[in-house]
């Protein structure tokens, strides 16, 4: 029964760096029994629609601007498994799920997956999240991927559990990292709710003040609800990373079992 587990993924340049962060990636992926394979859910296939990649080889996404130019040039080259696409959209029936080969590895997968599985050897299939849909709804999904676990497939989400981006990017700009009082009060909210696993708690979290501060959009704290849905109540909660980055962006990770 592998783990499902959510990573906080914050600055694409985390993907080229060596630091606390992508350290404690490495580590989880030594520690995490082998997959056969990754399904993920990552924050930037935000569509209207519930659509699996179906490549054989799917092509590295660099879905954003003004970064190093070694950062566009980053491959992560793991196989596609369309067998596997195949019996989640079987398993997904109720949301009418499809194929799509037009999409690929975008960088909330590939900028974990470089520091997790650095050889990129497990096939890699993604999820994209339908932005329709209400966050009970998307842990719904979550919960019919479950089996999943029992045939050797990691589910990992990628966002963060707070992720306002507008706040992000001042702060990085002026250098004043210090961490508002509403990130803090959303993160430490949310992890109260996974540790008691009050999944409907945690999926009302983000229409409060507060959440509404820390998720301007859904984006990137829906990844956080299929990797606790796919959890049972009576699978462990670690979380292996902590903190913020850029003042305000938690890089929070949870493993679930």
């Amino acid at each position: 029964m592998l783990p499902a587990i959510f990573f906080g993924h914050g600055n694409p340049m985390n993907a080229l760096m060596t630091n606390a962060y992508t350290e404690a990636w490495r580590r989880i992926g030594e520690e995490t029994p082998r997959p056969r394979a990754i399904l993920s859910i990552s924050a930037h296939w935000f569509v209207p629609g519930t659509f699996l990649t179906a490549n054989e080889r799917p092509e590295t996404i660099h879905d954003f601007g003004g970064f190093p130019q070694p950062l566009f040039e980053m491959k992560y080259p793991a196989p596609g498994d369309v067998d596997l696409a195949k019996r989640i959209v079987s398993m997904l029936g109720n949301w009418q799920p499809a194929l799509r080969s037009d999409w690929g590895l975008d960088h909330g997968t590939w900028s974990v997956l470089c520091h997790l599985y650095p050889h990129a050897y497990h096939p890699v299939v993604q999820l994209s999240i339908d932005r329709r849909l209400s966050p009970a709804e998307h842990f719904a999904i979550g919960s019919a991927l479950t089996p999943l676990r029992e045939q050797g497939v990691l589910i990992m989400g990628s966002g963060n559990i707070t992720h306002n981006l507008r706040h992000a990017m001042a702060s990085f700009r002026s250098g004043d990292r210090t961490t508002p009082s509403w990130a803090n009060d959303f993160d430490a909210e949310v992890a109260r709710a996974i540790e008691q696993h009050d999944w409907d708690q945690l999926a009302r979290a983000v229409e409060t003040d507060t959440g509404r501060m820390a998720h301007p959009t859904l984006d990137h704290y829906l990844p956080l609800l299929y990797a606790a849905g796919a959890a049972g109540d009576h699978d462990s909660v670690d979380f292996p990373i902590t903190g913020f980055d850029g003042g305000s962006l938690s890089m929070r990770s949870v493993i679930f079992g």
